[in-house]
Formats: C-alpha cells, sequence, structure tokens
C-alpha cells in the first residue's frame, strides 16, 4: 500500500488549544476530528487554555505552564510567584517564562516547544510511533530538535507574526511602546524554525507571499491547503427571518487589522434606516467612533456571543461586511457564505481569493468608507440580488472550504513529506 493510502499516525502540538483563544484552537479541534474519521490517528500534546473534549482522538496529553504572559497582561503580580509552592517558579522553563513575561517578551512559544519536545521524548520512549509531527502555530525552538529524532515535521502559519507586529506599532503611542512591539513577538525564532521544517501549511496565496517575504522560506515547503470551515453548523436556516438593513461585523476595534474604523465612517455614509450589529466588546472604541460620526444610536455591540447566537447573527444579517485591512483567510467572509448570506468585503490580503472563491458579495478597496458604503447601499437596495449572490455562494464555498476537502488536501501533503523521508 502506497504512503498516500495507508492511514498515518500524527502528533499534533499547539501552544494554545481552546477555541475561543483564536483560529489556532478552532483550526487544531476540527483538523484533527476531520483526520481521524479519515482513519488517521491522531494524539494532541497541546498548552492552555486547553481544548474542547477530543474524544476522537487517541490521547490528549495537556502540556502545563503558569501562564506568566496571561498574568503580566492583567497586571496579576501577586499570581506570579505560587504561595503554595513558590520555589516551582524556580524550574528553568518557568523562570523564564517569569522573567521573559516581566521584560515585556512573549515566551510561551519557545517554552511550549521544549515541554512538548519532552513529552514527545517520553512517548517514544513508551514505545508509541508516529509517522509525523504537525506544529499549530508555535514554531519554537523545540521543534528542531523532533526533527534530529528523525520525526518529519510540518507546521501550519495562517500569516505571520510580523503581521501582528505591524499592527501594533499602528497602535503605539510613544516610542516606548514601539520598543515593546519590537521586543514582545518572537519573530527571529518562528523564521529560523520555519525554513528548517519539512513544510509550512497555510490557507491562502496572500499569506504564502507574505510567509515567503517575511519569513524566507522557500517557495517548494510551502503549501496553500486552504482554511477550514464547518459547513454543517455554519448554514442556512429557512426559519430564521432577515432583519432589514442590518449589518453584521465580526472583529475588534482594538485590531487595526480589521478595519473598524473606516466601517464606521461608511455605516454614517448609508441611509439612517441601516444598523450595524458589531460583535465586539461593550467597551470597544467603535462606539466612540460612531458618535463622532453621528451614527452612535445606529450601531450595536453584541458582546462575546456563543457560536450559536453567531450562526444566529449570520443568518438573521442583510449583509455581512468585512472591512480588514489585512487577512491571512477571512473566516466571517466564508462564514457568512456558507449561511447564504452576502457579504461586502475588502480586497485586502487573502479576502480578495476568498470572495473570488464564493463568489457572494462584492469587494472594495481598504480604508475607503465612500466605497464600502456605496456597496453597501447598493446590495441594501436589491433584495433579489441579494438572495441569488447568497445561495451562489453557499454552494461554492462549500466545495471549497468544508472541513473534509482541507483535511484530505493535508493528508495528502503529510503522505508526500512521509515519502521524501523515507526516500
Amino acid at each position: 500500500m502506497s504512503a498516500a493510502a495507508r492511514p498515518l499516525r500524527i502528533a499534533f502540538v499547539a501552544y494554545r488549544g481552546n477555541m475561543q483563544c483564536g483560529g489556532q484552537g478552532i483550526y487544531l479541534w476540527f483538523l484533527a476530528r476531520e483526520l481521524a474519521r479519515q482513519g488517521h490517528s491522531v494524539d494532541v500534546l497541546v498548552g492552555p487554555p486547553y481544548p474542547d473534549p477530543m474524544p476522537f482522538a487517541g490521547d490528549v496529553i495537556q502540556v502545563p505552564n503558569e501562564m506568566y504572559w496571561a498574568k503580566w497582561f492583567l497586571h496579576d503580580w501577586a499570581a506570579f510567584v505560587p504561595p503554595e509552592e513558590p520555589a516551582r517558579a524556580l524550574r528553568p522553563l518557568n523562570f523564564y517564562e517569569l522573567a521573559a513575561s516581566r521584560m515585556g517578551f512573549l515566551p510561551e512559544p519557545f517554552a511550549f516547544s521544549v515541554r512538548a519536545l519532552h513529552g514527545l521524548a517520553g512517548r517514544l520512549r513508551a514505545g508509541h510511533r508516529y509517522d509525523l509531527v504537525h506544529d499549530v502555530q508555535c514554531l519554537g525552538y523545540g521543534l528542531l530538535p523532533m526533527q534530529a529524532m528523525g520525526l518529519p515535521v510540518v507546521t501550519t502559519v495562517h500569516h505571520p507574526l510580523t503581521v501582528d507586529r505591524r499592527a501594533s506599532f499602528q497602535r503605539d503611542e510613544t516610542f516606548t511602546d514601539a520598543i515593546g512591539s519590537m521586543q514582545f513577538y518572537p519573530i527571529g525564532m518562528q523564521a529560523f524554525v520555519a525554513r528548517r521544517l519539512d513544510r509550512v501549511f497555510t490557507s491562502s496565496d496572500a499569506s504564502a507571499a507574505m510567509i515567503r517575504r517575511d519569513f524566507g522560506v522557500r517557495p517548494e515547503r510551502l503549501v496553500n491547503v486552504q482554511n477550514g470551515l464547518d459547513t454543517e453548523l455554519f448554514s442556512p436556516d429557512a426559519s430564521v427571518s432577515r432583519e432589514e438593513r442590518t449589518l453584521l461585523c465580526v472583529g475588534r476595534a482594538s485590531d487595526p487589522n480589521k478595519g473598524i474604523r473606516t466601517l464606521v465612517e461608511a455605516l454614517a455614509r448609508t441611509d439612517e434606516n441601516t444598523r450595524l450589529i458589531l460583535v465586539d466588546s461593550p467597551q470597544s472604541d467603535a462606539k466612540k467612533w460612531a458618535v463622532e460620526h453621528g451614527c452612535g444610536d445606529r450601531l450595536h455591540l453584541a458582546g462575546r456571543v456563543s457560536d450559536e447566537e453567531l450562526i444566529r447573527l449570520y443568518r438573521s444579517a442583510t449583509l455581512v461586511v468585512v472591512p480588514s485591512r489585512y487577512e491571512g483567510f477571512g473566516l466571517p467572509a466564508a462564514e457568512a457564505m456558507a449561511c447564504g448570506t452576502p457579504v461586502v468585503s475588502t480586497d485586502a490580503g487573502a479576502l480578495r481569493e476568498v470572495m473570488a472563491t464564493g463568489g457572494g458579495g462584492e469587494t472594495v478597496p481598504k480604508d475607503d468608507p465612500d466605497a464600502m458604503a456605496a456597496a453597501i447601499q447598493r446590495l441594501l437596495d436589491a433584495p433579489e440580488r441579494r438572495a441569488a449572490l447568497g445561495a451562489q455562494a453557499r454552494d461554492r464555498v462549500v466545495a471549497a472550504y468544508a472541513w473534509p476537502s482541507v483535511a484530505a488536501r493535508t493528508a495528502q501533503e503529510y503522505a508526500r513529506v512521509v515519502a521524501e523521508r523515507s526516500a
């Protein structure tokens, strides 16, 4: 039986596993589930916050840390040294994380990779065998000794950390802030490791170009396998009625890349019956911006919502708007189209690809509130066109982004990597 045909034994390593912590937790859970459904064996070594139960995995090994960075971020200085066991803070990796956090560095990726290396080596000594290790956006130095032990190692990078650092620079108000942004992100380590792994998976051609440019990964080691979407969960429901002239946006105003200020300016340029639901904190700056532009009463901040509520919002919105200045994929656009809801999006980053694939709306230049307002108004005034766009987009998004297809493409690439190593 060929390498492509036989089931593979995969060890996932992920430094944060919970779905509420960002895209890496969602990606880990759904990809591992779908690979298991397709007959592969999956074990997971994962750091906190830990994932939801993963009954489809063989073993889920929790890799603890003291979460010093989170304590630093919350200024919880008293929790840095546990009173019940103060000597625990002096253990080498704990002390590194404590010191690095206090100095403004992000220590989790490196520390997790070393702990995961230790855990994986222990499993190998105990008789467990793997065909391949799949890292999820950690890219710590500890991955390289895994390769030295003879295991192929691949990683997923939805976008390089250079994107986040550039966004952080935009938020910075002082030279000290800029120095903090420069030192916080472990870009040197991640780029060094990425260039040496067997494969780097990503989710769009735009993200692949950014990884080549910023991390220096060779094109032959970089593969766009697309991002996955639970198209059974994100789906239309005819029993949910559309709310008239209601826009929906999923994004944080605190992240300049999400383009929320531009959307607020566009909202002010639409007719007075148009309202916007923004899935963001009730303390979001978007409210202040809306008041400044005279449309504060037309903006509703939904706060953090459950998956069920998010899907209801997608299904009931007239339009979903994605005003991002950069996206490595653009899940809100794909999720909206999977629910049969048309989208107005910028053409920034991978959004141009996602919108062309789904065909469910209009794209406009980033940072252009006039163009965005005009596109919104056109679709608000064209109900038959909206219905046609939504129906078309659903079928095309399922064909391109449903998890079974993404997992199958990923497994094919696994098989190529294993065959290359064997050769």
